[in-house]
């Protein structure tokens, strides 16, 4: 399996291969803007693929299995498991459901400039930190590496598919200058990968479709004592705060905001039941791998699929806290009228409502027809 140093790639190297990237796709011929085809809405993934089972692997499922979504790829990033241990749990997953085929490219290690240190030390000065993913978890950080540990033994077996040469960044640029304004970026884990495609390429965002993101949760204090306060953290924001301010702020045609409602329904016994009621390799494996967690990640999956599901939103301007501080990667939201837009805000749609039943029926469905 390959594995990397937690080094940089030069950047002159990275800059050419743009360049000559970018040169070929602006030469090529392109479908005209008002052509209506039956093509299928292309999709790329990016998440940290915590395994096996659990939230961030069965995100893959409402797009794997919906016959209008073509996946061009999916694109690893550290978070909820180290870099390396969650692309080998996703390939593994994307074997036993059969599409081994579809590209799986590695990516950042390691946030911007958050670090397992800088973690700590906020826990020392702020209060813990609910879930800390790779680093702790629920957790103690007190013995957690500073750098990527090598992999450890799978339950569900090592994959036999590689992920591919091309760095996550660098296949999300050539991917969506491929596919000039028709490609949703869904994004359920943080932001990194799509920060460092931005600062790459300026253009990348305003080139994709739409950018439809788990995350963004506003107002969710008192569900930490109320309620659970894992649900009420804001993980994907916390753990690159920079990442996800440079990705908010950039010139994306859309941003659809997938965080408030999404604790919102459970992956209970009963509900993994009725999946698990068709034995196949994807719902035995669902079971032996069950977390009775809320359906995160999924539900935002199948919002980017199907964006019917939405059946109320808000629109708003948001950002994430970049500031050392107790607010650090805390979402921020304003109406158009107080936001800072000179500093780069944009609008988002907040989704407030979905079609619960329709989701839960609709993902029964796929996970059992993969």
């Amino acid at each position: 399996m390959r594995q990397r140093p937690p080094t940089h790639r030069p950047l002159l190297r990275l800059t050419s291969a743009l360049a000559a990237t970018l040169a070929v796709l602006c030469a090529a011929p392109h479908a005209r803007a008002d052509e209506k085809t039956d093509a299928p809405e292309l999709v790329i993934e990016d998440n940290d693929f915590l395994g096996p089972g659990g939230s961030d692997i069965q995100s893959t499922i409402p797009l794997l299995a919906n016959p209008h979504v073509k996946v061009l790829g999916f694109t690893v990033c550290a978070g909820d498991d180290w870099e390396n241990a969650e692309s080998a749990h996703l390939r593994r997953f994307l074997e036993i459901a059969h599409h081994e085929d579809i590209p799986v490219a590695d990516g950042a290690v390691y946030p911007l400039i958050n670090s397992v240190e800088l973690m700590r030390l906020r826990e020392k000065q702020y209060g813990a930190i609910p879930w800390k993913g790779a680093w702790g978890g629920p957790g103690s950080m007190d013995n957690v590496p500073s750098t990527q540990p090598p992999l450890p033994k799978f339950t569900e077996g090592a994959p036999k598919t590689p992920a591919i040469a091309e760095p996550a960044a660098m296949f999300l640029i050539r991917m969506v200058h491929a596919h000039p304004h028709q490609v949703t970026i869904f994004e359920a884990g943080p932001m990194t990968n799509l920060a460092l495609a931005i600062r790459l390429d300026p253009t990348f965002a305003a080139t994709a479709k739409q950018l439809v993101f788990m995350g963004g949760l506003i107002d969710t204090s008192m569900m930490s004592i109320t309620g659970s306060a894992n649900f009420a953290s804001d993980f994907n924001m916390i753990f690159d705060p920079e990442a996800a301010h440079i990705t908010l702020t950039a010139a994306w045609p859309s941003i659809t905001v997938v965080g408030n409602v999404s604790n919102d329904i459970m992956m209970t016994k009963p509900y993994m039941a009725r999946i698990a009621s068709k034995n196949t390799p994807v719902t035995s494996y669902m079971s032996r791998n069950f977390s009775p967690l809320p359906l995160w990640d999924e539900m935002a999956a199948a919002i980017a699929a199907d964006p019917s599901l939405v059946k109320q939103s808000v629109k708003a301007y948001m950002d994430v806290e970049t500031a050392k501080g107790y607010s650090y990667g805390h979402a921020h939201v304003w109406p158009k009228n107080l936001a800072p837009v000179a500093m780069g805000v944009r609008e988002v749609t907040l989704v407030q409502k979905i079609d619960a039943e329709k989701f839960q029926e609709n993902f029964v469905k796929q996970a059992q027809g993969l």
